[in-house]
């Protein structure tokens, strides 16, 4: 596919009032700008809400008219009112940057699940509440939302769309810093009737046509702060709540271990834990989802001052052991270091390291490169305002190598505040992605679950049922 970002620029030049830039909006409901597009651009129907100019040499690869959305929730799961809820903290955790950040989490006023049985009841309740949203509601509705899923994927793939589009599902991961320090008391899991991330799942397949999450979670709270040791069975379950409640939905479901690189401080591999205690880590959880299809497994979250040769042998261990203990088929995602940087994987030596990992049959199938990028102007994703799409520096130079050697990548963290500024890079930034679905994989916003709006970065749906879509979402990141 062309450069869109050379395009882009040569027709900002040519913009006139009357007519709308290169990635601007052109259409949708309630839209009363222009309706067309600068020489060389076409209006193109991205969903009934929004319609975006996109280079007329690329208009082809979208499709006439959007896949009709999924059934509507007439009722989001909210767990019973006795359900054990979050307080309300403030943790130095960073999800994508380079620099602490104090992150906002939705208010409540009693400790998480504590018992297996009372995840174990979750889950029950998940599987019951998920059924019954996503349950036929007239003769011409989707069968099930796995199945509607499915006809999504199908549709977007044979579109130019790229494969996934998703949010990220926070809160497990609440309490981990940049350093790997990971306080077990300070993971929020988004699995109360506050935080309800099932309901938001539920809300983004049925409403957005949204088909993947990732869902963050601290090393040390899947072990109880124990590393190398085995999963601790209460904080495992409660985990396996959200992953159930993912599953449910028929999305794919990507394990986030957000750490870092390191386990308190110290980098794994390189001083710290060792391979062996990291591998045991994902020899565990592949054991429990071998069978889960649709389960993705994200080696790492932003990896960064590594020596990245022997990072890649890391990164080589975790793949080794997820195959050997069964997930022979899943999606495995690598990531680089500088914090997963797209713009600096070529240049930081991430992608010639992390080419030369394998299955252990030899094969690359389905080990997809695990990038992040962030749009405002020290791409740390801390500041409300976004100056770029990205394309010129970070996707375009990527998209070329990616072509060159046969790989996929997957942008899994991206997104910026609920603003004029930010709803115009990102959506630039998702249709270059799209118009390249050859090479990229998807992409999944950062982040709904635990938080509310009062953090910089926020896409959690609002309202009793958890239907009412962020500006961003509804305007970038719904499909």
């Amino acid at each position: 596919m062309p450069c869109l970002s050379a395009t882009a620029a040569a027709l900002t030049v040519a913009n006139v009032a009357t007519q709308a830039a290169i990635y601007a909006q052109c259409g949708g409901t309630n839209w009363t700008g222009a309706t067309e597009c600068v020489s060389g651009a076409t209006c193109v129907v991205q969903n009934p809400f929004y319609s975006q100019c996109v280079a007329s040499s690329d208009a082809s690869a979208f499709p006439s008219s959007m896949p009709a959305l999924m059934t509507s929730v007439s009722q989001a799961p909210v767990f019973s009112s006795s359900m054990p809820v979050a307080p309300t903290i403030s943790v130095p955790s960073v999800s994508h940057a380079a620099s602490s950040v104090s992150m906002s989490i939705a208010s409540s006023s009693a400790p998480v699940v504590a018992t297996t049985s009372a995840a174990a009841e979750l889950s029950s309740a998940v599987a019951s509440t998920v059924a019954a949203v996503i349950e036929t509601t007239s003769s011409t509705s989707v069968a099930s939302t796995t199945s509607a899923a499915a006809a999504s994927t199908a549709s977007s793939t044979a579109s130019g769309l790229t494969k996934f589009a998703g949010i990220n599902i926070a809160g497990f991961d609440f309490g981990c810093s940049t350093d790997g320090t990971c306080t077990v008391s300070g993971s929020q899991g988004p699995i109360t009737s506050t935080n309800n991330g099932t309901a938001q799942m539920v809300h983004f397949v049925n409403d957005d046509n949204l088909n993947i999450f990732r869902l963050s979670v601290g090393w040390q709270y899947l072990t109880n702060d124990v590393v190398g040791g085995d999963l601790d069975a209460t904080n495992f379950a409660n985990y396996d709540v959200l992953m159930q409640a993912c599953l449910a939905t028929g999305s794919h479901c990507a394990i986030d271990i957000h750490n870092y690189a390191r386990w308190n401080g110290e980098i794994i591999g390189q001083g710290g834990p060792t391979n062996d205690e990291f591998t045991a880590l994902w020899t565990s959880l592949a054991t429990k989802y071998a069978s889960e299809t649709k389960v993705i497994f994200g080696v790492m979250n932003e990896p960064h001052d590594v020596t990245v040769s022997t990072w890649a042998e890391t990164v080589q261990a975790a793949v080794t052991a997820i195959r050997n203990a069964g997930a022979t088929s899943q999606y495995i995602t690598l990531p680089g270091s500088d914090y997963q940087s797209a713009g600096s994987f070529i240049s930081d030596g991430s992608a010639a390291a992390l080419l030369g990992i394998t299955n252990p049959d030899g094969t690359t199938t389905n080990l997809i490169f695990d990038v992040h990028k962030y749009l405002d102007s020290d791409n740390s994703g801390t500041s409300t305002e976004c100056v770029t799409n990205n394309i010129d520096d970070a996707f375009s130079p990527l998209a070329t190598w990616l072509r060159k050697e046969g790989r996929m990548a997957i942008l899994t963290e991206t997104g910026g505040g609920n603003v004029a500024s930010c709803e115009k890079y990102v959506c630039e930034e998702i249709a270059y992605l799209n118009a390249n679905s050859d090479v990229y994989l998807g992409y999944i916003g950062w982040a709904a679950g635990g938080f509310d709006d009062t953090y910089a970065l926020d896409l959690t749906p609002t309202g009793a049922d958890f239907s009412t879509d962020t500006a961003l979402a509804a305007k970038c990141f719904a499909r």
